[in-house]
C-alpha cells in the first residue's frame, strides 16, 4: 500500500497534491487517478516547479 503525502503548502480547503514516494502524484480530490513518475522524471518536475 502506498502512503500518500500532501504537501506543507496546501490549501486547507481541499485543493492540493499528493505525493507517494516511488509512485508519482495524485489530485486529493480524485485519489484513484495517479500520475506515475520515474525517479528521472521526479527530478526534473522537481527542477521546473523550483525554476518557476
Amino acid at each position: 500500500m502506498t502512503r500518500w503525502r500532501k504537501s506543507s503548502y496546501s490549501a486547507s480547503d481541499g485543493n492540493c497534491v499528493e505525493v507517494g514516494r516511488g509512485v508519482g502524484i495524485r489530485d486529493s480530490k480524485s485519489p484513484a487517478v495517479e500520475l506515475p513518475l520515474s525517479d528521472r522524471q521526479w527530478g526534473a518536475l522537481l527542477h521546473l516547479v523550483k525554476a518557476s
